[in-house]
């Protein structure tokens, strides 16, 4: 058998899948060396992710219905010195963490965007817009032109702010994950999946709400009787639009229509990061090269010298973060799935095993798509 061959038969198939779902066994080999890649990369991205976060937060305070939002990045306050380095890059690029939320917004999955159609959310909006065309003669132009670009605009505003929350619980996650690490109470694989399912568990009812100051009152966008969550409201469709479709980059694929080379099913899209080829072509128009530079600054000591000995070394380091990233968000994704089991594994209710059963299969079969030797 060559080596090609052997390291297909290694892939874990849907059976397998399932059983390692229903068995609380880590979809990704429990190896000392995946270990160290996932807690440091995690560690990394709990870095760059806090900086996210505050910046999606910080748009969703300042910039509603901002038409030219070119300050929208200096959330830490704007200097000559902060200019010089953004223009240069010498920054974290936002521009990865504006991805992930077009993904999201442009998918529509989930409670959230349910809410955007009701009635209650509408008439926030409209609130809102009539407010400001009070006092902004352009808006007021615009609005009565283009009558869907400003409820658009809040729709799209609202998603990044609920973004941010969703970054601020997983950044605090993944920097608990490694700290855990170090005082030895991660000890492996399972253990970092067990971590991310606890704390997507713990934080699952924590309520999404959004208000917002316009003309002097303050309006509700996402109001706290809404009742979206965490979990079921932003995590589970963060996973869905970011992990699964995800969008074709500009410059990879043809947008032409006539060429077909994008499937006109948006829920057949596969160009999430479970998906990946691990190839950062470090343009600025690709957004996962973007990121794969933010982590590259961020990156601990340990995982820096565990690439000087695997790969190409420092040469190809940005490709090894972006496999070692692929690995992690395979173990956020088993985190997910575990979190989100309708019932307890050790449950001897033969309804209960099924529904498990049925929700592990459901699961896999969206996994078998992805790039399943990562796991190996």
């Amino acid at each position: 058998m060559t080596a090609t061959q052997t390291q297909t038969a290694l892939i874990p198939d849907l059976d397998v899948l399932i059983s390692r779902l229903l068995a609380d066994e880590p979809l990704l080999a429990d190896t000392p060396d995946h270990l160290l890649q996932v807690v440091n990369v995690l560690e990394s991205y709990g870095i760059v992710l806090d900086a996210y976060s505050k910046n999606l937060v910080y748009q969703g305070e300042t910039q509603l219905l901002n038409p030219f939002p070119v300050m929208r990045f200096f959330h830490e306050g704007f200097s000559l010195e902060r200019l010089w380095k953004h223009l240069v890059g010498d920054r974290i690029n936002f521009e990865y963490a504006e991805y992930c939320q077009k993904a999201m917004f442009w998918h529509a999955t989930g409670g959230m965007d349910a809410y955007f159609d009701t009635a209650p959310f509408l008439e926030a909006c409209d609130r809102i817009i009539r407010l400001r065309c009070r006092r902004d003669p352009l808006m007021a132009v615009v609005n009565r032109l283009f009558p869907a670009f400003a409820p658009e605009s809040i729709r799209s505003l609202t998603t990044i702010y609920a973004l941010g929350l969703f970054w601020r619980v997983m950044s605090d996650l993944f920097i608990d994950l490694a700290h855990r690490y170090r005082i030895g109470e991660v000890a492996c694989v399972n253990d970092v999946v067990h971590h991310i399912r606890d704390g997507l568990v713990a934080a699952a009812a924590n309520p999404i709400t959004y208000q917002v100051s316009e003309g002097g009152e303050q309006i509700w966008l996402l109001p706290p009787e809404a009742g979206l969550t965490f979990l079921g409201d932003v995590a589970v469709p963060y996973v869905e639009a970011v992990f699964f479709r995800g969008m074709p980059f500009l410059g990879t694929v043809s947008y032409n229509a006539q060429a077909q080379q994008i499937s006109p099913d948006q829920g057949s899209f596969r160009y999430g990061a479970l998906y990946a080829d691990p190839i950062p072509s470090m343009g600025a128009g690709i957004p996962p090269s973007l990121c794969m530079q933010d982590m590259f600054r961020n990156l601990p000591e340990e995982l820096s010298h565990w690439y000087d000995s695997h790969g190409r070394g420092q040469v190809d380091a940005h490709v090894q973060i972006c496999v070692s990233f692929q690995k992690s968000m395979f173990c956020v994704t088993n985190g997910a799935i575990a979190g989100t089991m309708p019932h307890p594994l050790d449950s001897n209710d033969l309804e209960a095993q099924q529904a498990n059963r049925d929700h592990a299969r459901a699961w896999a079969e969206r996994l078998m798509g992805c790039r399943r030797e990562a796991l190996i």
